[in-house]
């Protein structure tokens, strides 16, 4: 196993992205000609941070799912919102008649080849072949577990769905041949047949491998539909939160991440503990959380398979909460929220 974890850092080593140039562009985002930051920036891990935590981390807690159900959505589009957690942060939803997909990932692996590095031990819940029409997939940043190239050229190719991305993602994409890409800023909007969506700031990074750290732009989405909802793709906590809800408001939904929290001396910049996401909850004054970013790729968090939902539930009784307020969605069912 810990040879194989060395394999694996070793090919991020040499998997960069390569995006060097910005252009003129006016970046409202912190850059500085090469690299973009956070609004409370937080160090960089060195690699012999990674490799302290890598050697000495523990996931025995992590077993294949066997037996697993897989389901089908109840109809190909949805003037109602509905959500459907398929796995880790890929969330099919629909609303106003309009299909999206959240750093979709139907690979068995978070990794730059297909025979190493994190490996699912748990299969898309829906099928990549059960899938309606997707017309927008929401890419948060270029991490491997939520921007995952075979997916996208098998998207991009059966549905031509608008993808949108951080500045600075499109090079990779157009180098693999996946088109339809349109980059944006922090707190940048873009419009899909009506339906506004906004690109936010969060609190993480972005990196393919050692060598390219924040070359390209992270954040989360706003989707100004019918409902209102926000989806967080991976980050830390931070006063973010507070001001994406004072720029935009209340929401209806959000989807929030709970899990890779461990270890806190490791994950904590990037990655929020279940507890801090009921703080993100409060934070953006959601009337719905649901949960992502758990359960789904071993090797990823130290924490066990199912932990997340244990301490959701203890964080939100210490908020006064309810598990009706903030979900832990079952993986492949269908959620309506009227």
């Amino acid at each position: 196993m810990k040879k194989k974890m060395m394999l694996s850092l070793l090919l991020l080593l040499v998997s960069c992205s390569g995006v060097k140039n910005m252009g003129n562009k006016k970046i409202v985002a912190p850059f500085d000609g090469k690299k973009f930051d956070n609004i409370e920036p937080f160090p960089d891990k060195s690699l012999f941070t990674v490799l302290k935590w890598r050697i000495t981390a523990d996931r025995e807690n992590w077993k294949k799912v066997e037996n697993q159900r897989f389901s089908k959505p109840s109809t190909t589009r949805s003037k109602a919102l509905k959500l459907t957690m398929i796995g880790h942060s890929t969330v099919l939803i629909q609303v106003d008649n309009i299909n999206v997909l959240t750093d979709p990932h139907f690979s068995d692996r978070s990794s730059p080849v297909s025979w190493a590095g994190p490996k699912r031990v748990i299969g898309p819940a829906i099928k990549f072949e059960d899938l309606p029409p997707i017309d927008i997939i929401l890419i948060s940043h270029n991490h491997y577990d939520h921007l995952d190239i075979p997916t996208l050229k098998r998207l991009s190719n059966k549905f031509s769905s608008k993808i949108l991305v951080g500045l600075g993602n499109n090079a990779l994409l157009e180098s693999k041949g996946i088109g339809n890409v349109h980059e944006l800023d922090w707190w940048e909007r873009f419009e899909f047949n009506g339906l506004p969506i906004h690109f936010t700031p969060v609190q993480h990074w972005s990196a393919r491998g050692a060598f390219d750290k924040r070359e390209t732009l992270w954040g989360g989405f706003y989707i100004e539909a019918s409902k209102k909802i926000f989806f967080a793709g991976d980050t830390g906590y931070g006063k973010v939160f507070k001001m994406i809800n004072k720029k935009y408001g209340d929401m209806d939904v959000g989807l929030i991440p709970i899990g890779a929290y461990a270890p806190r001396w490791f994950m904590k910049d990037a990655h929020v503990n279940p507890e801090e996401a009921v703080k993100i909850f409060n934070d953006l004054k959601l009337k719905k959380g649901f949960g992502i970013h758990f359960g789904t790729f071993k090797d990823l968090t130290d924490e066990p398979r199912l932990k997340p939902i244990v301490d959701l539930k203890e964080a939100l009784k210490k908020f006064q909460l309810s598990t009706r307020d903030f979900i832990a969605p079952k993986f492949g069912k269908e959620y309506l929220f009227e």
